[in-house]
């Protein structure tokens, strides 16, 4: 399921959302924090990403598995193989931050909402969750860089130096 689309392998496809969806989520999710009078007219979008963003990040960690066991079929090994593993494990802690972010966003929007079947959250809860929401944002950009360098030094190597 995750290894192939018109002949081309999933993961190659799929980075690009994560680095455009996680990165877009953190925006507008630090912009619905910091801009109360526009929160109204941002609460569905980032609602959306929240769902989109963790998503991809998880196809994306999927088909990079299915490609690196199609690697190691191949008879890749050694220093390239590491490399990949490297890659693999910032892609993993990326997808777990995504999802920990997409979590944070979504009860902060409900504790936000003010809608008379949410229960009234004490006052100390949203500055806490935008709190969490700009440091998992933080991490969540932090490991998008490392998980797409590695990726890139894997393809592309010394080719630009």
């Amino acid at each position: 399921m995750f290894e192939k689309v018109l002949g081309l392998p999933v993961h190659v496809l799929v980075v690009h959302a994560v680095v455009v969806f996680v990165p877009l989520l953190v925006l507008l999710a630090v912009a619905y924090i910091a801009l109360p009078r526009f929160r109204s007219r941002l609460d569905w979008a980032v609602a959306a990403l929240a769902v989109i963003a963790p998503i991809t990040a998880w196809v994306g960690t999927e088909s990079g598995e299915a490609l690196q066991e199609r690697q190691i079929a191949r008879g890749f090994a050694g220093e390239i193989l590491a490399q990949i593993e490297e890659h693999a494990s910032y892609g993993d802690v990326l997808s777990l931050i995504t999802l920990g972010l997409a979590l944070a966003v979504i009860l902060l929007l409900v504790a936000n909402s003010g809608h008379r079947r949410v229960p009234t959250v004490p006052r100390w809860v949203p500055p806490l969750l935008s709190v969490a929401v700009v440091v998992l944002g933080v991490l969540a950009l932090v490991y998008v860089w490392f998980t797409g360098h590695s990726g890139a030094e894997i393809v592309w190597g010394n080719t630009f130096e």
